[in-house]
């Protein structure tokens, strides 16, 4: 495709990155956010004031609309927006952050998706891969768009990607060597509408794909075993509780990879640093990706081994008076929040709610039983959190105006040998920036009890 004219919509990290990429080769850029409020110059400004990039606030005009090749749509906006039909109306093929730097970038590609565990998987493949080939880059949903690295990449180059089901409704062309669908849950309602649809949205990742490529699907979760059946790549299967042939899976406490009549083993369940049954399944499904993008047992052994967790996913922050603290901001939704509460060890005070993404509660408050002594609630979804965990008899209850506030009331009444969890099993938007921004100022705050009792 000649691409000459492009709209980006969104003035955010991925829409600078895609627009500072088109300008990079020479395409006429057309900023747009439906924001009026927005600074333009301060746009301007991220993409150097080059002459060929222009912002555009509140509706697109329709000179521009007659002649744009192309809209390239951020993540975060709906596919469903006005503004988006208008364009598909004056017949401009959207693509997303993800279609747009396949479309520059070269080299092979593992890309991960699915409703939890992607940013560890994702993190670890990385690892191996940079340990294997020192052209790698990881990119995505786990922090740095793709356009802002897809042209540094060579064709011996690998791009390790953590895809989510937003960046997947706009992707076109886009086909990993290998790909990965951890798990399926119930999540992103509010946007993809029903369950359905957002697990077709996710087994699109391998749409493209083919015989010669390999996709890497859960075995112990229905929804992403069936997927094995639909498409045209390669299926291997990983399983913590059983052993699918020639696939990834666990035994004697080790895990084992089988590829054809050869079972080798990659290492030891008791080498692992990661906590949690479900950081099993991600190195698991790791193991998979990483073998099937050419990386010797030996390294992706090694690597594993050193690797640790991710910032705020279960994430060991501090022990002070003789609470322990832990960060599972990344707990976005009640399936990976019940992850959050199968690694602790003792009574815990939980810290939930927030953005209503249209989630149930309810097998996350069946999780609480025996571990969570008092859930502190804050954000828009807590009286329907309240509600479902007194549904099911749970009712030491707690809300709060803010984080700050509910880190503030468990320091003052968790005990020693208890612990603070903050794993809101809800997304962050409306309170903070990102799940990044929530999980670093709980630390924050933390901290700050650490420099009161050494003050005193």
């Amino acid at each position: 495709m000649d691409i000459k004219s492009v709209i980006v919509a969104g003035t955010g990290k991925s829409g600078i990155s895609a627009g500072r990429l088109l300008v990079k080769h020479g395409v006429k850029v057309f900023l747009f956010d439906e924001k009026e409020t927005v600074d333009k110059e301060a746009v301007k400004k991220k993409l150097d004031n080059s002459p060929l990039s222009e912002v555009i606030l509140g509706e697109l005009p329709e000179e521009i609309l007659n002649v744009a090749d192309l809209m390239v749509i951020s993540p975060g906006i709906s596919i469903e927006a006005p503004f988006a039909e208008v364009v598909r109306k004056h017949n401009i093929p959207i693509w997303g952050e993800i279609e747009l730097a396949y479309h520059y970038g070269k080299g092979k590609i593992a890309a991960i998706t699915g409703t939890n565990g992607k940013t560890t998987t994702t993190s670890l493949v990385g690892e191996i891969m940079k340990a294997h080939n020192q052209k790698t880059i990881v990119v995505g949903n786990i922090g740095i768009p793709y356009t802002e690295l897809c042209d540094t990449t060579e064709e011996d180059s690998v791009t390790v990607a953590e895809i989510s089901s937003f960046q997947l409704e706009t992707a076109i062309t886009f086909r990993p060597d290998v790909s990965a669908v951890l798990n399926l849950t119930p999540d992103h309602l509010d946007r993809h509408h029903t369950f359905e649809n957002y697990g077709e949205v996710k087994r699109s990742i391998s749409k493209n794909q083919t015989a010669d490529d390999v996709i890497v699907l859960n075995y112990d979760d229905v929804y992403t075993r069936a997927m094995g059946q639909k498409g045209k790549a390669k299926v291997v299967y990983f399983s913590r509780l059983e052993r699918p042939e020639g696939g990834v899976y666990v035994e004697e406490q080790s895990i084992y990879i089988e590829d054809g009549a050869e079972k080798k083993k990659v290492i030891e369940l008791s080498e692992l640093k990661l906590p949690g049954a479900h950081n099993v399944e991600n190195v698991l499904a790791a193991v998979g990706i990483a073998y099937y993008m050419g990386v010797p047992v030996q390294t992706i052994h090694d690597v594993t081994a050193a690797f640790q967790s991710v910032e705020h996913r279960i994430e060991y922050v501090d022990t002070i008076d003789g609470v322990t603290y832990y960060n599972d901001s990344k707990g976005t939704n009640p399936d990976a929040a019940i992850k959050g509460i199968q690694a602790m060890t003792t009574k815990t005070y939980l810290i939930g709610g927030g953005y209503d993404k249209g989630a149930t509660f309810d097998e996350w408050i069946e999780a609480f039983e025996g571990k969570v002594k008092s859930l502190v609630l804050i954000g828009v979804t807590a009286p329907k959190i309240a509600d479902c965990a007194r549904k099911h008899g749970f009712n030491d209850i707690v809300f709060q105006d803010d984080l700050k506030d509910a880190v503030e009331y468990c320091h003052a009444h968790a005990k020693a040998g208890e612990a603070v969890l903050l794993s809101p099993a809800c997304a962050s938007w409306g309170m903070f920036e990102n799940y990044e921004q929530r999980g670093r100022m709980f630390k924050d705050y933390v901290k700050s009890f650490r420099s009161e009792s050494v003050e005193e």
